[in-house]
């Protein structure tokens, strides 16, 4: 047997941020060492940080990343490890992957297959490079190959998969298989979504059992950049058998997955398939000779049991929790926040925001231990010398109820309610006398009264953005980020008031839809998050139909009735607007799905509607303040769904549906 110890290291890097980058990579590797690791693999892009948009546009940048990957270099001795940054050839820019063996660079392999869907734009900074090519890259006064290349260390082939060549038809890994190679490295770049785990394991598997290989895959963890979360997912695999799975949603800077693999029986199992043609001409890729030996291994069981709420029947509601907890973490401490404020309004969005908050400190603490979770915030002046039995959450969180006439007690105690469960701190603001100021001002400016008859929009919102300089400036003292609690299915149709509830500098809740996040809020109430258990206050919240409170008490407003049915609203939003379907093949589908539920009329009115909102209301969605990206049915203009702000407004279209209504 030839066993070797190999590793994959998800690190939590911050795009341009060279000290921080480096010391977790030079941390990664020291851990690596420690336990006897001869073989690592980072993630991608890990020396400048993946999302650093058109900053890779700058020259230095890339010879920045160079200089890193010299200072790094020197931390190889006696061991095999690959990192990823940015590399200039001809006037081209490549993402590469550099392989360094005990100290000294051998070469570089560029990523072929670019990402350039989704929140992925790589083709606007790189060039995909072209399959069986190689080339002398200048490097000062060294050379190094670069580009489709295997590495032969100590008789151990190794080649590269990077991220998006996974996900492709036309896989290098093939290549890399009829080569022979012994070990496929991806160091990947793949942002989190629910299932895509699941997604990852299978391809990990299925690469590792069908080309004879083991295959190790090493992706980034947490909020790197802003908007996408990285889940820090770390697979080996080897001929069909996952050896080891890490930890996801990690507050740590590095985790480290280990195992050992067995060459001998990867290139037995190649051989016994009769179905198994190599490419004798090595023709695909150039192979490099790597001077390095390998130590033998002693054999060992190195997989780890995956913890209780990845095999839990609410899975979706556990990735959700950790996920948006560990974003809002790490733009905490990566924008130097002292804390969060949230206007707490007793309803749902606003409540799920501040739990997510306290969720993140339950998580952290958890993981960290409270020394280790303080150490990570040192700029938060609340936090320095505190109390060993002061709560946590009071410091970093504060939870704000703005009243006007037309609240009720109802919402008042649901939101003191929930703030008292969670920990935060607790304040109320009245706001009415704002609200009859501007009023006043507006109707002595006119000559006239303002009524609800006659200006019901009007008065509606100015409650909103009466609401907004306060919070603002409680912000502002506290050196807090203020949050927005806008979810995705009133972004999809404009049911928010422009610089009012949608005040603040990230909406965390922006990318999930009003229908699961009420589902998620009653399950936070019955179950919560594996080890951390329910929060039953919540029962104030869930027990109410969602509503803006800006009209009367009188009138009984809902958004519901404002709007329609969210799990209406939801699934005319996955036609229109993931699937692209028009007015009529949205209506088609509905009444296939919702017609026992729903009038086929009813379901004419909701579709027209959200279509005109949607169209109306582009304006909106390119002002919200960044929200996280957690599926494929983003609706941010930034990074995933572009519309026009002026357009026809689906008028044509919407005829079509009214003229198929009135014939039926």
């Amino acid at each position: 047997m030839k066993l070797i110890k190999v590793a994959a290291a998800v690190l939590n890097q911050t795009p341009l941020d060279w000290e921080s980058n480096k010391a977790n990579i030079l941390d990664a590797i020291g851990t690596a060492r420690e336990t006897g690791v001869h073989l690592l693999c980072l993630p991608e892009l890990c020396i400048t940080g993946y999302g650093c948009e058109d900053a890779f546009h700058a020259p230095g940048v890339e010879r920045t990343a160079r200089q890193v990957l010299d200072e790094i270099v020197p931390a190889t001795g006696g061991m095999v490890v690959s990192m990823g940054l940015p590399v200039m050839y001809r006037g081209n820019l490549f993402s590469t992957a550099c392989l360094i063996a005990n100290g000294r660079i051998a070469g570089f392999v560029p990523k072929q297959n670019l990402a350039g869907e989704g929140i992925h734009y790589e083709p606007r900074w790189f060039k995909p490079w072209p399959a069986g090519t190689w080339v002398d890259l200048e490097w000062g006064p060294r050379h190094y190959p670069l580009g489709d290349l295997v590495f032969n260390c100590g008789e151990v082939l190794i080649g590269f998969e990077i991220c998006e060549g996974v996900w492709v038809a036309e896989r290098p890994g093939s290549g890399l298989a009829r080569a022979g190679v012994d070990v496929i490295l991806n160091p990947s770049a793949s942002h989190f979504a629910f299932g895509k785990h699941a997604i990852r394991q299978r391809f990990v598997l299925e690469s590792s059992r069908a080309f004879h290989v083991s295959y190790i895959y090493a992706n980034l963890l947490g909020n790197e950049a802003g908007r996408a979360i990285y889940d820090g997912d770390a697979m080996v695999a080897s001929a069909g058998r996952l050896l080891a799975s890490g930890p996801r949603f990690s507050y740590l800077n590095h985790q480290l997955t280990t195992a050992v693999i067995d060459v001998d029986h990867t290139r037995m199992q190649r051989a016994r398939t009769g179905s198994f043609q190599p490419d004798m001409r090595d023709a695909g890729c150039h192979c490099v000779d790597v001077p390095f030996d390998f130590p033998q291994t002693a054999p060992q069981e190195t997989r780890r049991e995956e913890p209780a709420w990845e095999r839990s029947t609410f899975l979706k509601e556990e990735e959700f929790a950790r996920a948006v907890s560990l974003g809002l973490f790490d733009y905490l401490r990566k924008s130097r926040s002292e804390g969060f404020v949230v206007s707490l309004s007793g309803g749902a969005d606003s409540a799920a925001v501040a739990c997510l908050v306290a969720l993140l400190v339950r998580f952290g603490v958890e993981e960290l231990g409270r020394a280790g979770f303080l150490q990570k915030l040192p700029h938060v002046r609340t936090l320095v010398n505190l109390p060993a039995a002061a709560p946590l959450v009071r410091q970093l969180l504060t939870c704000v109820y703005q009243s006007t006439r037309n609240s009720s007690q109802v919402t008042r105690a649901a939101a003191h309610a929930v703030a008292a469960a969670v920990g935060a701190d607790f304040l109320q603001f009245d706001v009415e006398p704002v609200v009859q100021q501007y009023v006043s001002i507006v109707a002595a400016s006119l000559g006239r009264e303002l009524s609800w008859e006659t200006d019901d929009l009007a008065l509606q919102n100015i409650q909103a953005r009466a609401r907004s300089p306060g919070i603002w400036m409680l912000a502002n003292l506290r050196h807090a980020l203020l949050l927005t609690s806008s979810n995705r299915s009133e972004a999809a149709v404009g049911y928010a008031t422009m610089d009012g509830d949608t005040s603040g500098g990230l909406a965390p809740i922006a990318g999930i839809d009003k229908a699961y996040l009420r589902s998620w809020l009653r399950w936070l109430e019955q179950h919560g998050p594996d080890g951390v258990g329910a929060i039953p206050e919540l029962e104030h919240i869930n027990r109410q139909p969602p509503t803006a409170e800006l009209r009367p008490p009188a009138a009984r407003q809902t958004d519901e009735d404002d709007l329609m049915p969210y799990e209406v609203l939801d699934a005319i939003e996955r036609g229109a607007i993931r699937d692209k379907l028009t007015p009529l093949e949205v209506f088609t589908r509905l009444e296939l799905t919702l017609s026992g539920t729903y009038g086929r009329a009813e379901l004419g009115v909701w579709i027209d509607r959200f279509f005109r909102l949607w169209a109306r209301n582009q304006w909106k969605r390119e002002r919200y303040a960044p929200s996280f990206h957690l599926d494929d049915q983003n609706l941010d203009p930034k990074t995933w769904c572009r519309f026009p702000i002026l357009s026809g407004g689906f008028a044509r279209e919407l005829e079509e549906l009214r003229q198929h209504l009135a014939s039926i």
